[in-house]
């Protein structure tokens, strides 16, 4: 496989520090606001958490916004839904961003309601030809009535989707670019759901990473996975499914995809997620600290 570098054109505008950042969690939020309080080079939030008219949480975002760059990550637009997006939940994404006016904005290639029920869940997209053509007139839509260019995550898996016979599925690299080119968003590369997809689904992850638009990328995901068994689904060689959980240390196995990735494109904002069993804060800047290492940043 050819390694070199490519030239990427037309690279999406990278607004975040080239720098790890932590995903703010609630543990965390009083340690950030102290006196004496660790730097961090930027954070990033689930912008449901603070769909909120006001109190003390969302003050208290505020006040960390002030002093941090702030990425907000979407869990809920639905991009893929077949019925449009919510006009409801749109509102409150403009009216949040508009009062932070965070330095990016995110949600995932997923469908997680349609018309009007809400599933509470980020499901799977048949990547068809059909299914381009929703998401990129979600995406469009929604960055519209968002005022914001919206990078959009590649998702996790867990098993292959089967589709009808005669309907050709597109691989989600091509997919992806596809999207950006019709839409002009840019990506999110979430490198512990291509490992996690190419351990379920028996691809290789670098030969993906090799075809993603790597030019669109404006931020990247490292978090840590759990596997698990799971009888509905014995394609994997071990016979055990990887979880996206994030909730464990980052695995040497996304470390080292995220070293390639980064000898490609040159440093990038790279965020540590973890948000289940969320440990001390020490923990988690450590985890930051080998990011900043991968990205050539040094630490006192």
């Amino acid at each position: 496989m050819d390694t070199a570098a490519p030239t990427l054109q037309s690279p999406t505008a990278v607004t975040l520090p080239r720098r790890a950042g932590i995903g703010l969690r609630a543990p965390h939020v009083a340690a950030l606001l102290a006196d004496d309080r660790p730097p961090v080079a930027w954070v990033e939030v689930h912008s449901e958490t603070y769909l909120v008219a006001g109190g003390p949480r969302l003050a208290a975002l505020e006040a960390i916004r002030r002093d941090h760059p702030l990425s907000c990550h979407g869990v809920g637009l639905s991009l893929g839904s077949a019925t449009g997006l919510d006009r409801d939940h749109l509102a409150a994404l403009r009216r949040l961003y508009d009062r932070l006016a965070p330095d990016q904005v995110s949600d995932h290639l997923a469908w997680a309601g349609t018309d009007g029920t809400y599933l509470n869940d980020l499901l799977p997209l048949p990547l068809t030809a059909e299914t381009l053509e929703v998401v990129a007139a979600n995406v469009a839509h929604a960055q519209d009535a968002l005022g914001r260019r919206l990078l959009v995550e590649n998702p996790s898996l867990y098993m292959p989707l089967t589709l009808p016979a005669g309907v050709a599925a597109i691989p989600e690299p091509h997919f992806l670019a596809e999207l950006v080119a019709r839409t002009g968003c840019g990506l999110l590369l979430d490198v512990n759901n291509v490992v996690v997809c190419a351990h379920n689904l028996g691809f290789d992850a670098a030969a993906y990473l090799a075809d993603f638009p790597l030019h669109a990328v404006g931020e990247i995901h490292v978090a840590g996975h759990r596997r698990e068994a799971y009888p509905a689904w014995s394609g994997t060689p071990d016979g055990l499914v990887l979880i996206d959980d994030h909730g464990s240390v980052v695995s040497d196995a996304v470390w080292d995809l995220l070293a390639g990735v980064l000898a490609r494109t040159g440093p990038l904002p790279v965020l540590v997620e973890w948000d289940r069993d969320v440990p001390p804060l020490d923990v988690l800047l450590a985890e930051a600290a080998k990011a900043d290492a991968l990205l050539g940043v040094a630490h006192a």
